[in-house]
């Protein structure tokens, strides 16, 4: 298995996110679409359909986290560096447009219907994924990342998740500098209530 290809990056919080997006794209409403003080968590799930089992796909799974903070750091200095071009509605619009495209390319060669479209568009881990760059790029915002190191045992999930998390590992980034400052006892039960 390849780690990479079995995994999937979304928005858990706030939870109307793919609402925003898609009323973002469709002119009703501007940019920033976040508020400053929102809570913004991000997860990377790693083994998706497939579980990460070997000792080799674990540290796959810690090289493409790490890589994956690495590339998000670029993408928010970019960001914040040219702001005036690139953090305005008509120019983040403009990008989000070329990703739809490219989606309905690929949606078009599977024939699925409109209303598969829009949810996949609103739920773009790409989309989702400069979303965020943007808006911390856009408040000049601290982030943090947890990766839990190894896969989940069952004993270490909610019994109503075991079949999409166990032997599958996890990143979480949120839009604050530590822990401490978010509004929750720990960092994954919001993730554990977003997912059920």
């Amino acid at each position: 298995m390849v780690v990479v290809t079995d995994s999937f990056m979304g928005i858990f919080t706030p939870k109307d996110i793919s609402s925003r997006i898609t009323q973002f794209i469709e002119k009703k409403i501007e940019f920033p679409f976040i508020k400053k003080d929102e809570i913004v968590g991000i997860f990377y799930l790693f083994g998706k359909d497939n579980k990460v089992i070997s000792d080799l796909e674990i540290l796959s799974v810690r090289n493409i986290a790490k890589r994956t903070m690495e590339q998000q750091a670029r993408n928010i200095k970019i960001f914040h560096e040219f702001k005036e071009n690139k953090l305005d509605s008509e120019f983040i619009r403009e990008e989000y447009n070329k990703r739809i495209l490219q989606i309905s390319i690929e949606e078009h060669i599977s024939s699925s219907s409109s209303t598969h479209l829009s949810y996949r568009i609103a739920g773009d881990p790409t989309i989702q994924s400069n979303c965020f760059e943007q808006h911390i790029a856009y408040y000049k915002q601290d982030y943090f990342y947890e990766l839990f190191k190894q896969p989940f045992k069952k004993t270490e999930i909610p019994a109503h998740l075991i079949n999409k998390l166990e032997k599958r590992m996890l990143m979480l980034c949120y839009n604050v500098s530590d822990s401490s400052k978010l509004p929750y006892n720990n960092t994954i039960h919001p993730f554990f209530q977003w997912l059920k």
